[in-house]
Order: C-alpha cells, then sequence, then structure tokens
C-alpha cells in the first residue's frame, strides 16, 4: 500500500509541478512554417531531433534561432542548410525548403509572402524559358533537317558557289545546330542551356535573397521613422532648450545607438562572408546536393575520355599554381558574391544616413552647449555687475552712517540746504565710483 501511495504521489508531483505545456517544450517541439521549393507552405510540429537529422545542423546552431535567447545578428553556412538570424527573421534554408520559426509574428508574415511570391515567380519563370527554349531548338532541328533537301532540289553543282553567310541560321560547324538569339552572337544549344542556368538563382539563394530584403527594409524603414522624429526635435532643441526637448533627444539617441549597433552588425556579418570564400561556397547547397549522386556514380564506375582530359587539365593547373590541392583552389562563387554585394552596398548606406544622423546630434549638442556656456558667461557678468553696485552702496552706506552718529559736529549747525548738498554728492559720488569699476573691469577683459 506504502509502495502504490508513494508512485502515485510521484506521479501527481511531477503533473503539478511539470504541466504538459512545459514538458513539451522541454523536449524541444516547436511550430516551423515550411515553405517547399514550389512555394507551398505549412506548419510543421517539429522537435529538436528531427530538425538536426532533416537539416543537418548541431545544437549549437538551433540555439541561435532560440526566441528565448539572444543573439546578434549572424549567417552561417553549413553541409546542408544555411542558418538565417537577421533582426525578426530565425530561419533555416535547405536546398528544397525554409522552415521559419515564429511565422506568426506580425513582422515575420510580409516576408513569409513575399518568400512564397518570389519562389513561385521564379519557378514560373523557369517553367517558360524552358518551355521557349525547347520551341527554339525544334524550330532550329527543322531548319538544319531542310538544308539536305535544299542541296538536293537544286543540285550541287549549280549552286556550288553559294555563299554560306546568306544563311543566318547555319554556322560552319553542321554538327551542333546553331541558334540567334535576339541581340546576341549565335549560340550553341549547350551554351543556352548553360546561360538559362546561371541566369537563374538556386531556392537557397531565393530564399537568402527574401531573408535579406525583408531585413534591410525592417532596418531602413526603421532609420527612416527615426529621422523624421530626431531632425524636428533637434531643431526645436536649437530654438528653445527645455527639459522636454532634451528628454525626447535624449530618447532619439538612445534608439540611435541601438539601431546602429544592429545596423553595423549585419554589415559586419556580410563583410565577414564576404572576405571568406569558403564560407560563401558552404552556401552552395543545390550544387552539392547534385553534385553527390556524381561523385558517388564516378567512384563506382569507370572514368570516361572526358573526365580523363578534365582530371589532366586540373593537374595541369595544379601544376601552374605551385602544387596546390584540389581543396585549395577557389570555388565559383561569383554568383553568390554579387547578390551579397548588392545588400552590403544597401545595409553601408543605411549605416552612412546613421552615421550623418549622429554628427547631427554631435553638433545640436555642441550647439547647445555652446548656447549655455554663452548663458553662464552672461550670468557671471551680471553676477560682477551686481556685486560692483552692491560694493559702490555699500560705500555710500558708511557716508550716511558716519553722517547720523550722535556726535556734534559744525555742519550740523547750518542751514537745511547743506544737508541736501550732502546727500546728493554722497549719492553721484556712488554713481562715479560704479561707472569707474565698470570701465575698469571692461578696460581689463572682466566684463564684455
Amino acid at each position: 500500500m506504502r509502495a502504490r501511495k508513494s508512485s502515485s504521489e510521484e506521479e501527481l508531483n511531477q503533473t503539478t509541478i511539470f504541466p504538459p505545456q512545459t514538458r513539451r517544450k522541454g523536449i524541444g517541439i516547436r511550430k516551423w512554417l515550411v515553405v517547399s521549393e514550389s512555394g507551398q507552405s505549412h506548419l510543421e510540429d517539429i522537435g529538436k531531433h528531427s530538425i538536426m537529422k532533416r537539416t543537418g545542423l548541431p545544437a549549437r546552431d538551433l540555439r541561435v534561432l532560440d526566441p528565448i535567447l539572444s543573439y546578434p545578428s549572424s549567417i552561417f553556412g553549413r553541409e546542408r542548410a544555411i542558418v538565417i538570424n537577421l533582426e525578426h527573421i530565425k530561419a533555416i534554408i535547405t536546398a528544397t525548403e525554409v522552415f521559419v520559426l515564429n511565422s506568426k509574428d506580425p513582422a515575420v508574415v510580409p516576408f513569409v509572402q513575399d518568400l512564397q511570391n518570389r519562389v513561385m515567380c521564379s519557378n514560373v519563370a523557369a517553367q517558360r524559358a524552358t518551355e521557349g527554349f525547347d520551341n527554339d531548338m525544334e524550330v532550329t532541328e527543322k531548319e538544319s533537317q531542310e538544308l539536305p533537301s535544299f542541296h538536293a532540289h537544286h543540285g550541287s553543282e549549280k549552286h556550288a558557289n553559294l555563299d554560306i553567310s546568306q544563311l543566318p541560321h547555319l554556322s560552319k560547324d553542321t554538327s551542333m545546330p546553331k541558334m540567334k538569339m535576339k541581340g546576341s552572337s549565335p549560340m550553341t544549344a549547350v551554351d543556352v542551356a548553360g546561360a538559362a542556368g546561371t541566369m537563374m538563382l538556386p531556392f537557397e539563394f531565393r530564399a537568402l535573397e527574401a531573408c535579406l530584403e525583408s531585413a534591410c527594409r525592417c532596418l531602413d524603414y526603421e532609420t527612416s521613422t527615426l529621422e523624421q522624429e530626431a531632425y524636428p526635435a533637434l531643431d526645436e532643441l536649437t530654438s528653445k532648450i527645455s527639459t522636454l526637448t532634451l528628454e525626447r533627444v535624449r530618447q532619439i539617441k538612445s534608439r540611435l545607438v541601438a539601431i546602429s549597433g544592429r545596423v553595423q552588425k549585419v554589415r559586419d556579418e556580410l563583410e565577414h562572408l564576404l572576405d571568406d570564400d569558403n564560407d560563401m561556397a558552404e552556401m552552395y547547397l543545390t550544387e552539392k546536393l547534385v553534385s553527390q549522386p556524381l561523385d558517388q556514380a564516378s567512384l563506382s564506375g569507370e572514368l570516361d575520355n572526358d573526365s580523363i582530359n578534365l582530371h589532366d587539365e586540373r593537374e595541369e593547373e595544379i601544376k601552374t599554381n605551385g602544387g596546390e590541392s584540389l581543396s585549395t583552389i577557389k570555388p565559383n562563387i561569383e554568383e553568390l558574391e554579387m547578390l551579397l554585394e548588392a545588400y552590403f552596398i544597401q545595409i553601408d548606406g543605411i549605416l552612412n544616413e546613421l552615421s550623418t544622423l549622429r554628427e547631427y546630434v554631435d553638433d545640436t549638442e555642441d550647439y547647445v552647449n555652446i548656447m549655455l556656456d554663452d548663458k553662464q558667461n552672461q550670468l557671471l557678468q551680471m553676477g560682477v555687475i551686481l556685486t560692483t553696485a552692491n560694493l559702490v552702496i555699500n560705500a555710500g552706506i558708511v557716508v550716511v552712517g558716519l553722517f547720523g552718529m550722535n556726535i556734534h559736529i559744525s555742519l550740523f549747525d547750518g542751514v537745511p540746504g547743506q544737508f541736501w548738498g550732502t546727500a546728493l554728492g554722497t549719492m553721484g559720488g556712488v554713481v562715479a565710483l560704479f561707472y569707474i569699476a565698470l570701465g575698469w573691469g571692461k578696460t581689463n577683459g572682466l566684463l564684455a
């Protein structure tokens, strides 16, 4: 009975101390918005270990996305995923999916809509480009098939002197059909396919661009709002110094410091990525996903002539570069580098606007300090003048005190006119001493 009672009491205590919601959060299950490469999105309750298994991320990278903890803005490129922690955006990007945390946040909803529209529009554009390319290839193949019938109909002897340049859709090399695009030189089908592939960004870069654009838009909006509030308040402070305006400027300066720190962190993160080619190469998730089956097939099968030639070219390149290994060869990261440079310039422009506002605040503070110093100098001059007036008045009081003493002198036996003469002479002497003191102060630079 005691054993049953103790076990039931333990279960009751566990239920009381750790309710179901707390136990569920302890497991690490959170609601993630999953956006696929087709643009479709749905909510999933994914645990910590499940998200680690699907993305290949370690636990320390997931802590960066924890909303309870405070981490600065950061972008990590891993083997199978990209971790994004920019302002209000906390997401994990893979080659086929995007996992967004806190999708119900009002600040995250526009980002999710922009991401879906961007992915859908890119898919539609890719589909149209593929259909147009197939149509152009069909037309080119038909034109190449009509060439033998043209010679067969007119005879080879009669048209032996035919200028092939008159046929714009033909080339000297008839082994590969060529087509002429608008505004470009003739290109082979392989070249067109390669150009179409370079024009379309991979899925992870489209998602990364949406994250960067949303973060830049958020910072730009906060900067514009701060500028609209700061400049009128600073102008008002220069015209009228009061406790209310000083409090407003203090709050504006605090916001300015906070926003500048956030923008500077994003700028430093982008600059770090642009300086490290290996980190940018890690972000090519689609390319790594496609190259994995090819690498496995190349290891299991035999090398063909093209792969042997490519290997020989790589060996020659390594010899010319001083014997560097294949891992040290610089990857082709121009596509991602151009993308990051565009948003680096935008972030740098926002930081310049904040720096200009900071300089304006500093100039206003200097101007206010100068005004306060001028007021203080005026008060000091007023104090000197009042002290001088008090000194000369005290001198007159001394004279009056001497005449008020109970001592008999011959001046008291005179007519009343002598009294008024003495009084007026004392007052005139006091005024004369006052102006003499002011003149002496101005001569010595004590008074302005």
